[in-house]
Order: C-alpha cells, then sequence, then structure tokens
C-alpha cells in the first residue's frame, strides 16, 4: 500500500507569494485533470498528478472535455475553494448557506455583539422609502442594545455564581445577546467563511443569479470573477437553463388562481408566542418494521416486500427485544446505521428567523421554507417579556410591519430585509430517522438554543409515539444517560478513551 498526500487547501495570500505569475499555474484544475484519468490510464496518481501540472493548458482542455463532452461532473468535485464572504446581509446568508455539499462558518449573533451595521438593499432607491427602512432598523438596533444591558444585568443576578470564572460570564453574556437579537434586522451585516467544491459552486451560480434579491445576484457575479482566472474549465454552466427559470411556470400559474385555503389575518399587531407553536408531523407507514424490514433484505438476500412480510408477522415481543439488544452498547455519539434511513419524517411548523439560522445547517435534510410572513407573528423571547420590554418589542414590531407593508407593495423582496429575527415563516422539513437522531440529539440538548430546543424537542415526542423502538434512545445528548438508564436499570458502557 501507498499513500501520498496529495494536496490541501492554503491561504491565497500564500500562493500569490509563492507564485510570480500571481498564483496562475497553482490552480487545484490539475488535481480535476489527474484524477478523471485514474479510471483510463495504467498509470500511478502520482504520476498522473505530475503530468498535469507540468501542462496546466493541457489539464484544462482535458477538464472541459471530459465534463461536457463525457459528461462526468463529478471530476469538478476534486477542486475546492475557500471564499471570506464579508459585508452581506442576514437575509443573503439564508439563500447562501442553503447547499448541502458546501461547508460553512458563519458570524454568530449569539455570541458576537453587534454594532448596527446594516446591508441597505439596492433595490430601495426612493429617498423617503430609504429613509424609513433606516429609521426602522435604526429603532430596531437601539432596543437591541438597551435589552442587552437590562437582560445582562437581570441574568447576573439570577446567575451570580457562574460570574466567578471567565467562561461563565461570557456564557451569561451570550444569553443576553441571544434574546436580544430577535429584534435585529434581517437587514443586519455578517459575515461567513464557505468551503465548496467547483461543481457545487457551479450550481450555486445557477441558483443564485435566479435570486430575486440584486444582493445574490451580486455575490454571484464576485465569486464567478474570482474563480474563472484560477480554474476557468470546471466551471462550464454558471447560467440559469430554461429549466432553471420555468420548469415551475406553469404549476405556479395554476396556484396563483386558487383560493386561499385559510384568510390572511388582518393587518395589526401580530400575535407573540414564545415558540414554534403546533408542529405537524407525518410519517413513513410501520417505521419500527420497515428498518427491520431492510436489514432482513440485504443480509437474507430477500426482496423488501418479502421481508416487510416476514417482519409484520414477527411477535411485537421479539421485536422489542431486537431493539433493545441493537441499543444496548450506544454511546450518545453513536451514527445510526443506514437502515434508519428507509422511515421518513416530514414536519411542518412556523419558526422564527432566528430558529431558522439554526435549523438551516441540518443541510442534508430536505428543507423548503416560504417568505417570512408578519400575519404569522413574532417569537417574543420570555426574557424579554420579564424584564418588563415586551410591549416596546411589539410596538417595534408593529412599526416594522408598517414599513414592511409600504416596502412590500413598491419594492417587492427587497422588503424582507427590515423584518427582523423575531419575524416568523412556514417551513417543511423532511428527514429520515438517522438524520433524525442527530438533529435532536443536537437541537433537544440542554446547552441549545432555547427556540429550535423547543421544535426538537416538540417533534422527537411526536416520533417516540410513532416509533417507539427504533425512537427508544432518540433524546438530546444531555438527558442521553437518563433515558438508557430508563430503559436498561443500568449505566451506559463505558468508553475507553486510551
Amino acid at each position: 500500500m501507498r499513500v501520498k498526500l496529495a494536496g490541501f487547501n492554503i491561504d491565497a495570500d500564500i500562493v500569490r507569494r509563492l507564485d510570480p505569475d500571481g498564483g496562475r499555474h497553482l490552480t487545484p484544475e490539475t488535481l480535476s485533470a489527474a484524477y478523471a484519468r485514474i479510471s483510463r490510464s495504467p498509470l500511478a496518481v502520482d504520476q498522473l498528478r505530475k503530468q498535469a501540472c507540468l501542462d496546466v493548458e493541457k489539464s484544462r482542455r482535458s477538464n472541459q472535455r471530459i465534463i461536457f463532452e463525457m459528461g462526468h461532473h463529478s471530476v469538478a468535485e476534486h477542486a475546492v475553494f475557500n471564499f471570506d464572504i464579508m459585508g452581506v446581509s442576514r437575509l443573503a446568508l439564508e439563500e447562501i448557506e442553503r447547499f448541502r455539499l458546501a461547508s460553512y462558518t458563519e458570524k454568530s449573533q449569539r455570541y458576537v455583539t453587534l454594532e448596527g451595521d446594516l446591508v441597505l438593499p439596492r433595490e430601495i432607491r426612493t429617498p423617503a422609502l430609504k429613509k424609513a427602512f433606516v429609521e426602522a432598523v435604526q429603532r430596531q438596533n437601539r432596543f437591541y442594545v438597551k435589552a442587552c444591558e437590562r437582560l445582562g444585568r437581570r441574568l447576573k443576578r439570577q446567575h451570580a455564581a457562574l460570574l466567578q470564572g471567565a467562561a461563565g460570564q461570557r456564557l451569561v453574556e451570550g444569553w443576553a445577546k441571544e434574546d436580544a437579537r430577535y429584534i435585529l434586522s434581517l437587514a443586519t451585516s455578517g459575515q461567513v467563511g464557505m468551503t465548496v467544491n467547483a461543481r457545487t459552486l457551479e450550481h450555486m451560480f445557477r441558483c443564485w443569479r435566479l435570486s430575486p434579491r440584486e444582493e445574490v445576484r451580486r455575490l454571484a457575479a464576485k465569486l464567478h470573477s474570482l474563480v474563472m482566472p484560477v480554474a476557468p474549465s470546471l466551471i462550464l454552466f454558471p447560467e440559469p437553463t430554461a429549466f432553471d427559470r420555468e420548469a415551475f411556470s406553469a404549476s405556479d400559474e395554476y396556484f396563483s388562481s386558487l383560493p386561499a385555503a385559510v384568510p390572511r389575518a388582518r393587518a395589526g399587531r401580530p400575535g407573540a408566542v414564545s415558540g414554534a407553536g403546533p408542529v405537524t408531523v407525518s410519517f413513513s407507514a410501520n417505521g419500527d418494521d420497515l428498518i427491520l424490514a431492510s436489514r432482513l433484505s440485504t443480509v437474507r438476500r430477500l426482496n423488501l416486500a418479502q421481508a416487510l412480510s416476514l417482519i409484520q408477522k414477527t411477535s411485537p415481543a421479539q421485536k422489542k427485544r431486537m431493539y433493545r439488544e441493537f441499543f444496548r452498547q450506544v454511546q450518545f455519539f453513536s451514527a445510526m446505521p443506514r437502515e434508519f434511513e428507509m422511515a421518513d419524517i416530514t414536519i411542518q411548523a412556523s419558526i422564527s428567523a432566528s430558529c431558522f439560522a439554526q435549523l438551516k445547517r441540518h443541510r442534508m435534510a430536505t428543507l423548503l421554507s416560504g417568505e417570512y410572513e408578519p400575519e404569522l407573528g413574532c417569537t417574543l423571547p420570555a426574557s424579554i417579556a420579564n424584564s418588563g420590554l415586551g410591549e416596546e418589542f411589539l410596538r417595534i414590531i408593529d412599526a416594522t410591519n408598517g414599513v414592511y407593508s409600504r416596502l412590500r407593495e413598491l419594492q417587492g423582496a427587497a422588503a424582507a430585509y427590515v423584518l427582523t429575527n423575531a419575524h416568523r415563516r412556514r417551513i417543511l422539513m423532511k428527514m429520515n430517522l438517522r438524520e433524525m437522531y442527530h438533529f435532536v440529539r443536537l437541537r433537544d440538548d440542554e446547552h441549545a438554543q432555547w427556540d429550535i430546543r423547543l421544535l426538537a424537542h416538540a417533534v422527537a415526542a411526536r416520533v417516540r409515539e410513532r416509533m417507539p423502538l427504533a425512537a427508544m434512545m432518540l433524546c438530546g445528548k444531555s438527558r442521553f444517560n437518563e433515558e438508557y438508564e430508563r430503559i436498561y436499570q443500568a449505566p451506559p458502557p463505558g468508553i475507553d478513551l486510551k
């Protein structure tokens, strides 16, 4: 066996200093070209890489031929880029971070004190509307500062013991920022570090160029201009196709003619709630049986229908024994096996922008979201209400909704920038039980932010009702030991860290 480190990502400023030609020949295209030839060349892969590096232009022609003529788009996945994306709005970040096969680390409003930076959408060109927009956001920002101070004082009194150490002080200060940020607008400026392969980046370009927001379309143009000098052979289809533009046009036209199933709420103060509210959950039929049948099908070489029939004839007591033995050696960090992907759960809820900011990170799930709607109400943190700031919070929400209505009528999608982290949208999310374990373990934990924890806790309870065997250990990681001991009357198995 021979294994070599073929490459790794390094800072582009260092690349430019190393290459007197400005880094033009230090390109990830050579890796893509070399790896593409593995399937058809007798040479060792390190020799293929050496050949590709000796003639960059030939490597580029090879990439274009393989991707365009042969349709092997996967070779572009070997080229990886890192981007610093700065000074973008919270609203734009939602579009940026919606892609599964990319990695993101975002400036957190839970841990960083905000200083009023905002992105003024270019769509808003009328001086009167600009003035109304800026005044609304400034009012939100003033309340944020006030709420940080008042919540901070209150929390320090409640948790005086934590203030003895620096870590405890940061924790308490973070709790204050966490709830104060609900009043911040979606125009608030942020930043993100993004790592993405060339194939996914090309897909991003097509999606972003169809965005209703100019900010996102400009981002696509900037990133495209940065990548093309470095890797021109890997980004071949950056423009939206007719399918991208028109696939849903006929159905959307029909949908627009349908009457609304539920009348919209009248204008005025929206309802204020403290969490996700009612959550609709649907399931694969017989999820417990389906997981066992999937395993039986593979180990006994049966078709799924035969396996499912055998499992359905198995006694409930025997199925329970099988699941109890399955979970007996489980640890709080254990990933469920692929068989758990056969059982699906679909969730629908109305959630705040703050909750969505965390939910969107679960990118392996299917997540569909509508626009933010003032009619859905707002999420009012209990700490804000308990600190005597609830009425002022809601007055600012009322004023924000008034500015939103004016902007919506004249500027369309750009109106959403003035809405806040407390405003709500409908989401439809589907994940399999394997992903659900990861989601609940992380988000129904005692250290999780309260808004998404309420959602995760409600969903987990429904899943355990419908899949009592396969979801036997579905809980936040802080409750893992308690649940294990409840089921097995013994502590979980120890972990040898040596």
